[in-house]
């Protein structure tokens, strides 16, 4: 490996999926500024819009995954094109 590349702030993170509220605990570097308190202890938290616990591909179940509101902002953004 290369030398001098590599992150050196690893430290463990909270990743909360937002669709069905699972979270796990990882080593990352990722930065934000919201937390979370898991068992007394206080973690940086991640949140992610789909994890492999919510992903039709892990899951086998089939579902409409939109948390962002992404087809309502196209809509109307798009909807004065309407003839």
């Amino acid at each position: 490996m290369r030398k001098d590349i590599h992150p050196e702030n690893y430290r463990l993170v909270a990743f909360r999926d937002m669709s069905n509220e699972d979270t796990f605990i990882t080593r990352s570097t990722a930065e934000t500024k919201d937390t979370v308190e898991i068992d007394g202890v206080e973690y940086p938290l991640v949140k992610l819009e789909i994890t492999s616990t919510s992903h039709p591909f892990y899951t086998g179940k089939m579902k409409l995954v939109d948390s962002a509101g992404r087809v309502d902002k196209f809509m109307n953004k798009y909807k004065k094109f309407k003839k």
